[in-house]
């Protein structure tokens, strides 16, 4: 192994197998996201210290069952491991298995050793498989691998400093487990040619994958598959085999090396557990119940903390106004770069217990129980249970989502979920609603303990889900294929929440909200107060000689006038202008032109309604101490008198934002998912439409 400074490591297991814990154990806050260069997959990397004088860079790769990939998660991983000049090309690798299901997770782990890398085992989650009455012989099965075990445990940190140590002292692979292909024995030397490498087993990976390595040129892919059908090589046929004959010797080895005591036959806790809360019946009903508290909690738990960061910002806003003198950076401060800060802030309580709660659940082993209980559902829509990953991530953000559909293998269900994610309710919507809401929902309770606003916020989802299956539905009957997939995924142990895993999760989506969303929605704000600050200069100039007039005239007090000419000169503004040219195609559903400067920015990222709405309001009042909340519960039509923000008008902007594609960065991920500019563009015109038509009848309903 190298003996550089930085070490590249990376971390490798199958799904489910605890990996994720073993990482954030290493790495506590100490980590950072991106992509895996040319993909727009998750990469978390984070920096180690192994001992005093060295240090190492460790690479979470994604879960994957072995290096013959059905997905691109999984494609990233066989091509990380088989191409020497990857950025993330590791020069050791921890090997994370869950000791309760040792046979099934060692067929990775045998490929990697005949690669060459040299190797550490961690096994993982050793307490569970012991009180299953399952004992893994760790010096035994070393010795066979030929590579150091130790055993772990990801939730209590036991083991982390021993495998650092182990990685230390890595210098030689493993023992090889699988000679090379019989069949392509007589070319592997040839493509060790090709390659420039010493591995046999390499060669034989690259045999089975020329088409999809990105990496080899194309004289390189032409030469390999003549040499291919030159052995009468059958990918797929050769790739089962070669499965079938690691697990012909990891079979015996783990018989060998796994005692397992006799149990008094009783069914464990897991069993137990699931016997209800996967029933058909009892099931659902306990998982809409989840469902139902937790949008109960977003609004119960949250409501201290946001009106205190409301009020807070709202006074050192108006601290600032008095303070400071009146200038274009005051303005630039206050109207701009504050009130778009606040637009941000304000949903940090929420976010926080959404991705907690979110995290706790998929901690103690319920989310692929879900994912399990909506398959059968799904698949009447069109989906299948792969697409309930997506569905449920998207409550999260639609484009982590969109990505999540790769695992997806039949194209027809892809698509589907692909074109219908975007109408799950997102984190992104929850500032929308948790706004509009307050505006038309009264602060009551139902049969005195539940919370009328959490019950219409879970309304929100439920409506977002139904548009989402309905649409499924509708596509399966348009789009026609006879492949046929099916639902495979591992479920866990039911066990207890590990509370510094749950911390770090939290901390990393609001970090990401706030540096992401946030970043968009501060650019925005000041782009937006600049815009609704100044206008033509003859029509900024009538509005102060009209103003001053109607004072001269006794039609306005002092105190009135200053609002009067904040708001008219609000009106006459670049961006008022703006929102009075498109106010006749969205008065229809009840939106007047500030709402629609909303509508127009939080394109962007819908959240950025909030912060627009915010601006807008603050250039547009002379009261600093009121709220956002407040500013717009009295704003009044200038002409009627009559409030603005009514129940049909709000409602109206609720079913809008549920239904509508407000986000163009989920069109550009579909776009490049999909490798078409057509699908994104259906997408927005079909949202749209449909947001339009719903939000049309909802006003008129209402009205």
């Amino acid at each position: 192994m190298s003996k550089d400074e930085h070490l590249q490591v990376a971390l490798i297991g199958n799904p489910n197998s605890g990996k994720t814990s073993v990482f954030n154990r290493f790495t506590g806050l100490n980590q950072s996201v991106g992509n895996f260069p040319g993909v727009t997959v998750d990469k978390k990397t984070g920096k180690i210290r192994l001992n005093a004088n060295q240090t190492a860079i460790l690479t979470d790769l994604p879960g994957t069952y072995s290096l013959f990939p059905n997905s691109l998660d999984e494609k990233i991983v066989l091509d990380i491991l088989t191409n020497p000049n990857d950025p993330n090309y590791p020069d050791a690798v921890i090997y994370v298995v869950d000791a309760n299901h040792l046979e099934r997770h060692l067929l990775l782990l045998t490929q990697i050793i005949d690669l060459g890398f040299p190797a550490v085992l961690a096994l993982n989650m050793s307490d569970i498989a012991q009180a299953e009455g399952k004992q893994v012989d760790q010096q035994k099965l070393g010795q066979y691998l030929g590579i150091p075990v130790v055993e772990v445990n990801g939730r209590t940190g036991k083991g982390i400093e021993e495998l650092k140590q182990a990685i230390t002292e890595l210098s030689i692979p493993g023992k090889s487990f699988l000679p090379p292909d019989p069949i392509l024995k007589s070319a592997v030397k040839e493509i060790k040619n090709l390659l420039r490498t010493d591995s046999d087993y390499l060669a034989v990976l690259v045999a089975h994958h020329h088409q999809q390595m990105d990496y080899l040129d194309a004289e390189q892919k032409q030469a390999i598959a003549t040499l291919s059908s030159q052995q009468n090589f059958k990918s797929i046929a050769e790739q089962v085999d070669e499965i079938m004959q690691r697990f012909q010797k990891i079979k015996p080895l783990c018989q060998e090396v796994v005692k397992v005591e006799h149990t008094d036959g009783k069914p464990n806790w897991t069993q137990k557990l699931d016997d209800i809360l996967t029933h058909k019946v009892y099931g659902s009903v306990i998982f809409l119940t989840i469902l139902f508290l937790i949008f109960q909690s977003i609004f119960a738990w949250a409501t201290y903390p946001m009106d205190m960061i409301d009020l807070g910002m709202s006074r050192l806003i108006s601290w600032l106004n008095h303070t400071l003198p009146s200038s274009f950076l005051t303005s630039l401060l206050t109207d701009g770069i504050l009130a778009g800060l606040g637009g941000i802030l304000i949903f940090i309580p929420q976010i926080t217990i959404l991705f907690g709660l979110i995290a706790i659940l998929e901690e103690v082993g319920y989310m692929s129980r879900a994912v399990y209980l909506s398959d059968s559902i799904m698949r009447r829509f069109g989906l299948n249970g792969r697409s309930v990953v997506a569905l449920i991530s998207g409550v999260a953000c639609a484009i982590p989502a969109v990505m999540s559909t790769r695992t997806i293998s039949n194209w027809k269900e892809r698509l589907i979920t692909i074109f219908v994610t975007p109408f799950i309710s997102c984190s992104a919507r929850i500032p929308v609603y948790t706004i509009l809401i307050a505006l038309v929902v009264p602060e009551e309770r139902v049969l005195g303990i539940l919370n009328l606003q959490g019950m219409v916020m879970m309304g929100m989802y439920v409506l977002g889900t139904a548009a989402a299956l309905i649409s499924a539905y509708i596509f399966k009957k348009i789009l026609k294929t006879r492949e046929q997939s099916f639902l495979m995924m591992e479920m866990p142990v039911y066990q207890t929440p590990y509370w510094k895993n749950v911390v770090v999760t939290v901390f990393e989506k609001v970090k990401i909200f706030i540096f992401e969303a946030g970043k968009v929605i501060l650019i925005i704000a000041v782009i937006l107060w600049a815009l609704a600050s100044y206008g033509p200069a003859e029509q900024m100039a009538a509005v102060d000689i009209e103003v001053k007039t109607a004072v001269e005239n006794g039609v306005y007090t002092a105190e009135e006038a200053e609002n009067v000419l904040a708001a008219k000169k609000i009106e006459a503004s670049y961006a008022g202008q703006f929102g009075k040219f498109i106010e006749p195609a969205i008065r229809p559903l009840g939106f007047d032109w500030k709402m629609g400067i909303a509508l127009i920015t939080s394109f962007a990222a819908r959240e950025v309604f909030v912060g627009t709405m915010a601006t807008i309001y603050s250039i547009g009042s002379s009261d600093d101490e009121k709220t956002i909340t407040q500013r717009m519960r009295e704003e009044r039509n200038p002409t009627t008198g009559e409030l603005v923000y009514t129940k049909a008008t709000g409602f109206s902007l609720l079913i809008y934002y549920v239904f509508a594609m407000q986000c163009m960065s989920t069109l550009a991920v579909v776009k490049r998912e999909t490798k078409s500019w057509w699908i994104p563009f259906y997408q927005l015109v079909y949202m749209t439409g449909l947001a339009y038509l719903a939000s049309f009848v909802t006003y008129n309903l209402l009205s």
